[in-house]
């Protein structure tokens, strides 16, 4: 039985403390990355800068969502996205690959629903 929706998530490793702290910087991946999956954001991104370092920001999508959390003293950058299964959020993923520094890049995909 095929699933709806797709969840894939994704844990970026050995990434730059001064990347994984820029809220700009991963505020524009998300919107990049939403193109990139054939998406049209719902509005701009929901973008969370923590004292002490670190960001978590969102953006909806119609039926969809893209997250990410950077935890900067861990080098790493946890990445979320949930969507109908007709879109290819590979595409959104690679979007953050090719800018952001990292060693070690772990993803798994999910049907949903």
């Amino acid at each position: 039985m095929d699933r709806p929706y797709t969840h894939l998530t994704a844990e970026f490793t050995g990434v730059p403390a001064e990347q994984l702290d820029d809220a700009t910087l991963l505020g524009g991946l998300l919107i990049a990355a939403a193109s990139a999956a054939s998406f049209s954001p719902l509005g701009v991104p929901v973008v969370r800068h923590y004292v002490g370092g670190g960001v978590s920001a969102v953006l909806l999508l119609e039926h969809a969502h893209l997250a990410v959390h950077a935890i900067p003293d861990r080098q790493t950058l946890l990445f979320d996205a949930v969507a109908p299964a007709s879109h290819d959020f590979r595409k959104a993923l690679e979007v953050f690959s090719r800018r952001l520094t990292a060693r070690d890049i772990k993803s798994d995909s999910r049907g949903r629903g």
